[in-house]
């Protein structure tokens, strides 16, 4: 894949690693073929000993230096038609790839977002003097880990740079729908919290709706989250108005089912009463 006219896409440090990574080990398999030819194996024996074809065993003994791959032969690229569209988007302040996806999607796009997604790169890698340079450079963004906490956190707790990052991400429509979603829920279950002086008002009418909107709102991981809350939505709703809970409970639990795995399973009841009783 390559942008129409101007050579083969960057490429990736991971991708670079694991075409290096192929290479090294294509070269140790090319000298053990040339080391066991020397000292007289036939071909055959060591096709099997080295689980190679027959023909790279062939090829390999028969080649006096290491057999560098071809260069790949450039392409038409699906993308060809649409960079006129992504250049007029991406002067236009719209950088990001799946946003950039979704609407050469609605423009008849059949490809995936793959190669938007390394055309974006593209331009964000590019040399100076090759594509616009941007008026400052932009940090880079948390991992996903450190993205999905601060956006349950209250955005008066964030600092400058967090809110920044947040202010980027969501940009993305799908993006904006599960941010909002996310903090909606987690500012519900702390208003709930055993610590505050007054309870929440109506967190079960609150969370119904919540409930429905998560369940329809068109990303297929918060609709699968919903749907795994719905099943449980009585625990939930109890964990909303109840002033109890069953951290110490599911504590025991896990303790049991420790020491049950501990003897694979093979453990009857009165045994492993006895167990739970001594390791009390």
């Amino acid at each position: 894949m390559r942008p129409s006219g101007r050579g083969a896409y960057v490429r990736t440090r991971a991708e670079e690693a694991l075409r290096a990574q192929s290479r090294a080990g294509r070269l140790a398999h090319y000298e053990e073929v040339r080391r066991r030819v020397g000292a007289g194996e036939p071909l055959q024996a060591i096709s099997r000993a080295m689980g190679l074809a027959r023909a790279t065993v062939r090829r390999y003994a028969g080649t006096p230096s290491f057999p560098e791959r071809a260069a790949r032969r450039l392409l038409p690229s699906k993308l060809d038609p649409y960079l006129g569209h992504l250049e007029a988007r991406w002067a236009a302040g719209c950088q990001n790839a799946l946003g950039l996806w979704r609407a050469l999607r609605a423009l008849g796009f059949a490809g995936s977002s793959h190669p938007v997604r390394r055309w974006a790169r593209q331009r964000r890698t590019a040399p100076a003097g090759a594509v616009e340079a941007p008026a400052a450079p932009v940090a880079p963004l948390p991992s996903p880990r450190q993205l999905a906490w601060l956006l349950v956190q209250a955005p008066e707790e964030l600092d400058e740079a967090q809110t920044a990052s947040l202010a980027r991400i969501v940009q993305d429509e799908e993006v904006a729908r599960v941010a909002e979603l996310g903090r909606r829920l987690a500012a519900l279950v702390r208003s709930c919290g055993t610590g505050r002086d007054e309870p929440a008002v109506e967190p079960l009418r609150a969370f119904g709706a919540w409930l429905k909107e998560a369940c329809s709102c068109g990303v297929a991981a918060v609709e699968s989250f919903a749907a795994a809350l719905q099943q449980e939505v009585a625990a939930v709703e109890a964990a909303l108005t109840l002033p109890w809970s069953s951290g110490q409970t599911e504590g025991h639990i896990t303790k049991v089912k420790l020491i049950k795995c501990q003897m694979y399973g093979r453990a009857n009841f009165d045994l492993l009463r006895r167990r739970v009783l001594l390791a009390a």
